[in-house]
């Protein structure tokens, strides 16, 4: 029997089962989105959904959340985000 592990979205501050949200992972002084929860290191979760990314990243939820601080890594990542949502 799969366990349920519950996250709490940094966007929107709902708590969800993990499989239903994105994981943003920090590893290496790089980020990446890491929707299957493979990779370590230390992480965050926000919902799959247009409110709560953009919510995410006028909040600056990405660098506080990760205790990270490269702006030109943060703006790639949220640039990727944005795609992510005109993906089907």
């Amino acid at each position: 029997m799969k366990k349920n592990i519950l996250r709490q979205c940094k966007g929107c501050r709902n708590v969800k089962n993990r499989e239903e949200m994105l994981r943003i992972t920090l590893f290496n002084n790089s980020l990446f989105i890491n929707p299957n929860s493979k990779m370590t290191g230390r992480s965050i979760y926000v919902c799959k959904n247009e409110d709560c990314i953009k919510n995410l990243i006028k909040t600056k939820g990405i660098k506080r959340g990760l205790k990270f601080s490269d702006g030109e890594i943060i703006k790639e990542t949220e640039e990727k985000l944005k795609n992510f949502l005109i993906l089907p």
